[in-house]
């Protein structure tokens, strides 16, 4: 699946991606943030994820194409590694309730309550 818009809702903290065989999803940016495809949080394999706290005010400052088949998010966070393939969006898109309830989970086992707080000396 190819996204044919992808469009940035900077107020609501959505980014809107509608794919060609008409599936549309809007991704808040703290799930987008929590889920990144970059060796900072997933780890370089399985059970090396970094649980992501404090990023319910996260922000998008740009989407950058990168070639035919992603987009590189640039969270303001300082956050900007992880690709976001098509496929890993739309899989994202597909996941959402399954993968959210996943992380609020986590976030209970360790008792953590949601929203997470900001860690001292780090930006939300």
């Amino acid at each position: 699946m190819i996204p044919t818009e992808i469009r940035l809702r900077t107020k609501s903290r959505l980014l809107e991606v509608a794919f060609d065989d008409g599936s549309r999803f809007e991704l808040p940016f703290e799930y987008l943030r929590v889920y990144s495809p970059s060796a900072e949080v997933l780890g370089h394999g399985p059970g090396q994820e970094t649980l992501q706290i404090g990023k319910h005010e996260v922000g998008i400052r740009s989407v950058d194409p990168v070639g035919n088949y992603a987009v590189r998010l640039v969270f303001d966070d300082g956050h900007d590694t992880g690709l976001y393939t098509w496929d890993y969006l739309r899989e994202l898109g597909v996941t959402h309730a399954e993968k959210w309830q996943r992380y609020l989970e986590r976030l209970a086992k360790l008792g953590l309550p949601y929203p997470t707080v900001v860690p001292p000396g780090r930006s939300a």
